[in-house]
């Protein structure tokens, strides 16, 4: 049974740094494409970033520049660090997998999801 699990959410000044982690379990994802999601209240699920084979990735032009989707195949997880946070990041944040390779921005996209993490960046 495939399991993926957030942890690293919590509450920050704008300005400061979380780092969220995911870790898999039940198969590895090392060959996969594994990403970031968020979703604020009333609003739809939005993609965040995603890290694929060779290390290529991908950002949501709202986060470039500010976080780093980065992963640990031996430990099976993916991190999300994020830097520079504003209150518009403020959102529950999933992690997701997915059986495909490449470039995986939508949520149709992917086929396992973590329960969410809630991020709360204060002015």
């Amino acid at each position: 049974q495939v399991q993926l699990v957030e942890s690293g959410g919590g509450l920050v000044q704008a300005g400061g740094s979380l780092r969220l982690s995911c870790a898999a379990s039940g198969r590895s994802f090392s060959s996969h494409s594994m990403g970031w999601f968020r979703q604020a209240p009333g609003k739809e699920r939005e993609f965040v970033a995603t890290r694929w084979i060779n290390d290529n990735t991908y950002y949501a032009d709202s986060v470039k520049g500010r976080f780093t989707i980065s992963r640990d195949n031996a430990k099976n997880t993916v991190y999300l660090q994020m830097n520079s946070l504003k209150p518009e990041d403020t959102a529950v944040y999933y992690c997701a997998a997915g059986l495909r390779v490449g470039v995986l921005i939508f949520t149709h996209e992917y086929d396992y999801w973590g329960q969410g993490t809630q991020v709360t960046v204060s002015s």
